[in-house]
């Protein structure tokens, strides 16, 4: 048996995201988070850059997150500051985020 050294609770989820950064443009969905990080599952397996932003498609809010570890189509990710609406007018460096999130069917 292997003690489990996360300090955080994670709680399950299943919600809709979308992973976009450097050449990056892809859904997920996400399967466990907690205060600090999340864990999501891929459509297909494939590199993601370090420094990515996830979107909550739903909800319309991009978080920036560093990619701590990824194997096969799960990836585990830090959150590395706070959400952001896409909603209306959004920074100079969110436009192409909230462009994909369009895309990807938000509203």
């Amino acid at each position: 048996m292997t003690a489990d050294r996360r300090s955080e609770i994670r709680l399950p989820a299943d919600g809709r995201g979308l992973l976009v950064g450097s050449g990056v443009e892809q859904v997920c969905r996400l399967v466990d988070q907690s205060a600090s990080g999340l864990r999501v599952r891929l459509d297909r397996a494939s590199a993601l850059p370090r420094e990515i932003m996830i979107v909550d498609v739903p909800g319309g809010v991009a978080t920036p997150v560093a990619v701590v570890w990824q194997k096969g189509q799960e990836a585990g990710l830090r959150r590395s500051g706070d959400g952001a609406t896409l909603r209306g007018l959004v920074p100079g460096r969110l436009v192409a985020v909230r462009d994909a999130w369009r895309r990807a069917g938000g509203r």
